[in-house]
């Protein structure tokens, strides 16, 4: 596996013509080993924190079967409208004093058009103005690019769009939206000028082709930033009795995203909480980002204690501002 990781730092892609199956069945401290030196040789030895809040909660009217959200699935979720600005650059103020890098409000819901958009437009810009050194990212499903060029004229740099799983699998998963339409609204928010976060959840039934096909997918979309989720299965979403993923797979499956997209940020998301020391190991196995503190519907790991791992395994991190 060495070898291979020397040929990928070298300049080396693997791409779809490619026999991957040695994913599945190599030795995984070789494979890992491989991965962290790819890491360590093509992204250094920064870490970046993202961390995220919840926009607008429950009654979306997509039918993703692992979503808490989905107005088609039976959960307890919160449900509440889009919140107002103050809302949001008050979060925001909080997480830059932390010395998060990035900074994401995701909805629920198909897209975000009306007066959520307008409330959005103005939430960005305010916190643009507010905490200029925090990189703001947006998710707000498939909307389109007139809107999107609002949001990047508003202080959005990044979108998030994640196409969740393989091509194959997607319907699976999704019956209201397309594969399709997730490569579209990648494109889209390229052609508003933003880089891209785009990944998706690991655990949902899909089998190793599938993982290597979404990472192909993705190697092909050249995302620069690639969030990982290990489903945490939800009561009363038709994915609630599925069995967690073992640590070992989960570090399998950092690893291989690592392979197949050696430049990109591999963020850790959903699923830290499978590992009883927040998932050092996958950040000695190819990852290199993560968010921090609380997700959408689950509990992550707060920042002061990701900080901590992080800088004891020798990563750097933003400097904690001076307020």
């Amino acid at each position: 596996m060495l070898h291979l990781a020397h040929e990928i730092i070298n300049g080396k892609r693997l791409c779809a013509e490619d026999d991957l199956s040695f994913f599945i069945t190599a030795n995984l401290s070789e494979l890992a080993a491989g991965a962290d030196l790819i890491r360590k040789e093509l992204c250094g030895d920064r870490a970046d924190l993202c961390s995220i809040i919840n926009g607008r909660g429950g009654r979306c009217s997509e039918d993703c079967r692992f979503c808490a959200q989905s107005a088609h699935n039976h959960t307890n979720c919160e449900v509440y409208g889009f919140l107002p600005a103050e809302k949001f650059t008050e979060d925001c103020r909080k997480i830059y004093a932390k010395g998060v890098d990035r900074y994401s409000i995701v909805t629920a819901g198909k897209t975000l058009t009306g007066a959520d958009l307008e409330i959005a437009v103005e939430s960005y810009r305010r916190m643009h103005e507010e905490c200029p050194d925090i990189i703001l990212c947006a998710s707000h499903g498939l909307m389109e690019e007139g809107d999107l060029r609002r949001l990047k004229d508003a202080g959005v740099t990044m979108y998030h769009a994640n196409i969740e799983t393989s091509e194959r699998f997607f319907p699976s998963i999704c019956s209201t939206h397309t594969f399709a339409d997730k490569l579209e609204e990648v494109r889209r928010a390229r052609a508003a000028g933003m880089t891209i976060c785009c990944g998706g959840i690991l655990g949902m039934g899909e089998t190793w082709e599938d993982r290597i096909s979404m990472a192909l997918t993705l190697a092909e979309l050249d995302v620069e930033s690639i969030p990982l989720n290990f489903l945490i299965p939800v009561k009363g979403t038709p994915l609630g009795d599925r069995e967690k993923l073992a640590p070992e797979e989960i570090t399998r499956i950092v690893a291989m995203f690592r392979y197949i997209n050696p430049t990109a940020d591999i963020r850790i998301a959903a699923g830290r909480s499978y590992f009883e020391d927040g998932g050092a190991v996958l950040f000695r196995s190819g990852a290199n980002a993560t968010l921090t503190g609380d997700m959408l519907t689950t509990v992550g790991n707060n920042t002061a204690q990701d900080r901590a791992m992080l800088t004891a395994m020798g990563y750097a991190l933003k400097p904690v501002p001076e307020i």
